[in-house]
């Protein structure tokens, strides 16, 4: 399994609003373990340790490993909460993973050669409609991240979810449709340009051509 990072828990005896509190101002940070028909594990997490992990990138699609009183429980997060105001963490859900789980989850969508794009080329911008895709995955084979080649991509193409290879034993949640994920659109003064040439070929058009319409 890809691992995001191994943290040392506390088991949480007390839960609530006041215990959690009395936790965040000693440093630590609720949170729990739950999944694989096992009765939920409520711990506390160092919170600099997992401030972090969270800000250094992957830590939603990395299997993690939490050590709790001699036992080293495999987890995957599967959502967090952060103070609105500060950016505070305040407490993150895991899913007790193993090499037999599967997950479902979102993964991220790159994109590499823009310069060889004659969309880009030409002034093109590319409008990403999903950045990130979900999957359904074994546990200890979760992507990094997709990578979209951008050779040839022209003004008004549109990439749909076919381009992606997927590793084995991995399926999209979507299947009943080839869904978008970027188009190349045209910048915004070629479509003025072709709006204005629009325009002038209905002030040009012949009046029997008028005539006929009416």
């Amino acid at each position: 399994m890809s691992q995001a990072f191994t943290v040392k828990a506390e088991a949480r005896d007390k839960v609530g609003k006041g215990a959690a509190r009395h936790l965040r101002r000693s440093g630590m940070i609720p949170a729990v373990i739950y999944g694989d028909n096992k009765e939920p594990l409520s711990i506390a997490l160092p919170y600099k340790e997992t401030f972090l992990a969270l800000h250094a990138g992957g830590f939603m699609t990395h299997v993690a490993t939490i050590e709790l009183n001699g036992e080293k429980i495999q987890v995957l997060p599967k959502d967090y909460q952060l103070e609105p105001v500060r950016d505070f963490l305040m407490h993150v859900d895991f899913l007790r993973v193993s090499e037999k789980s599967r997950v479902t989850l979102e993964v991220p969508v790159h994109f590499e050669n823009e310069e060889k794009s004659p969309g880009l080329k030409r002034g093109g911008v590319l409008n990403v409609v999903r950045h990130e895709v979900e999957v359904e995955c074994p546990a200890n084979a979760i992507p990094e991240a997709f990578t979209i080649d951008l050779t040839g991509i022209d003004i008004g193409d549109s990439i749909h979810a076919s381009a992606l290879t997927l590793p084995a034993n991995v399926s999209l949640t979507i299947t009943d449709r080839d869904f978008t994920i970027a188009t190349i659109a045209a910048p915004a003064a070629l479509r003025s340009e072709e709006g204005e040439a629009d325009e002038a070929e209905v002030e040009t058009a012949p009046a029997s051509d008028a005539e006929d319409e009416e």
